[in-house]
């Protein structure tokens, strides 16, 4: 009895002394799966099937596995570019809307076991998940729920046909990072030779968290994409911009497969009771799939880099699609263009002016050095600054000895903690006078601002309005690359 009393005594005490370094979290946070995926902040897409050889966006379903034959098929090559230019997982149509599948499926005749490509005898799905393996890049899949081929959609044995599917997928080929479940349900198609129009009712007829459920009895690490989550959702665009204001949070009952609020999905909910990772798709090209007559319509490395700067710089993670061609190699146009654009990145990024700064605040959670404000300048995005529980707004004043020369702003919050930051505005002393540089609204994994040139030696971060008790765990500022 005495040792229990002198137990709860000495844990009593240690909470009183270490109280200020409790902190209170948000009710609502990522799963520690999802922070590794958020900071990866560049993905890759690869959209290549029995359409590149037809020169079309969506198959109908009746294309011949015959004209699929990649000759110089190269899937380390997509891999190392990949790796080369910061992409740190790369997405797979393994089957894209026609029914092709990218491997030899034993439920189907409609994959590349009757393909030209290695006599019948490819796989590459294999080829893809053995070389991202090989050179360290996460592998993810794309199965769509459409099928213009398949006899039986749009009837209840369909299902099992994409879930005997999946369950291939998730048990043949490793680890899957990421399981891709886009909206495009129902509408024309071959179906086994009807040539009809099939009509399904979205919200019911995939009984997706049985479908999702399964995904992660098979692999519990995977994270599914979708319009409604349940880990990372779609943006709501296929432009690549997140919303200027961008809540990690939202409702999964407020959205559905198939039939998204758009709106809803490019700002997210504030007052969501879920943490969905945002994620912004767009293509490299006008298409998702290659086509030759788009072979000077790439998009140019600044046109990425402001794509970037409206996905990664509002909170969300890109994900570009760059499609390999008729050969099976990424094409060189794009692969120029994906270097040039990460070359730019980097020096735009390479050098944190705010490192040489002295940060100050009058809002402070603990007198240790723990959670001071100098910790949003040092290099490890693990440590940071928080204000004091009651606080819901702060301010932090940073100095430098010498005046700095800069164009983009950056900030992060630990959001192991949650999302917090709802409003800030960044001020500037130049000659004397405190002068607005910029303001927004939501921060979460990641702010990027890009303003005009600023000489000074002295900002200020205010912070407005905040959820919580206001944290941030780093702040950048930087000078714009001049190829940008």
């Amino acid at each position: 009895m005495k040792k229990t009393f002198y137990i709860t005594l000495l844990g009593l005490l240690y909470l009183a002394c270490n109280k200020n370094d409790i902190i209170v979290k948000n009710e609502v946070v990522p799963a520690p799966r999802q922070l590794h995926y958020q900071e990866m902040e560049l993905i890759g897409f690869i959209h290549f099937t029995i359409n590149t050889f037809t020169d079309k966006e969506w198959g109908f379903g009746d294309e011949s596995p015959a004209l699929f034959n990649p000759r110089e098929l190269d899937v380390e090559q997509w891999v190392i570019t990949a790796k080369e230019t910061g992409i740190k997982e790369l997405i797979l149509t393994a089957k894209h809307h026609d029914g092709f599948c990218l491997w030899p499926s034993q439920y189907t005749e409609h994959s590349i076991k009757n393909s030209p490509y290695k006599n019948g005898q490819g796989d590459i799905i294999k080829e893809f998940t053995d070389a991202c393996q090989k050179h360290g890049i996460a592998a993810g899949l794309y199965l769509s729920p459409w099928d213009r081929n398949h006899a039986d959609y749009g009837k209840p044995e369909y299902i099992t046909y994409y879930r005997n599917q999946m369950t291939e997928l998730l048990t043949n080929y490793g680890p899957i990072s990421e399981f891709w479940v886009d909206g495009a349900n129902g509408g024309t198609g071959y179906y086994g030779g009807a040539n009809e129009e099939r009509i399904i009712d979205r919200k019911t007829y995939y009984d997706w968290d049985s479908t999702f459920q399964l995904a992660k009895k098979l692999q519990p690490d995977i994270l599914i994409f979708s319009d409604a989550g349940p880990d990372i959702h779609w943006i709501g665009n296929e432009h690549g911009f997140a919303g200027e204001t961008f809540w990690s949070t939202f409702h999964l009952d407020s959205v559905f497969i198939g039939t998204p609020n758009t709106a809803y999905l490019n700002t997210g909910d504030p007052q969501g009771t879920s943490w969905v990772v945002g994620q912004c798709d767009v293509s490299i090209r006008p298409g998702w799939f290659y086509h030759k007559n788009e072979n000077t319509l790439v998009k140019s490395p600044q046109h990425l880099v402001d794509i970037y700067y409206k996905s990664v710089g509002r909170n969300a993670i890109l994900l570009l699609n760059i499609p390999p061609d008729q050969r099976g190699l990424f094409h060189e146009n794009d692969i120029q263009n994906l270097r040039e654009f990460r070359s730019i990145l980097d020096e735009t990024f390479q050098t944190n002016l705010a490192t040489a700064g002295k940060a100050s605040t009058g809002s402070l959670k603990s007198r240790t050095t723990k959670f001071i404000p100098d910790l949003i300048l040092d290099k490890d995005n693990a440590t940071f600054w928080i204000a004091k529980d009651s606080a819901r707004s702060a301010e932090i004043d940073i100095m430098f000895e010498n005046s700095i020369y800069f164009d983009r702003i950056s900030l992060q919050e630990p959001i192991t903690y949650g999302q917090r930051i709802a409003k800030f505005i960044i001020l500037a002393d130049i000659n004397g006078e405190w002068r607005e540089i910029c303001r927004g609204t939501t921060v979460g994994y990641k702010r990027l601002l890009r303003i005009d040139p600023v000489t000074t030696s002295r900002v200020k971060i205010q912070i407005l309005e905040a959820n919580n008790a206001p944290a941030l765990s780093s702040f950048g500022l930087y000078k714009s690359s001049e190829k940008e």
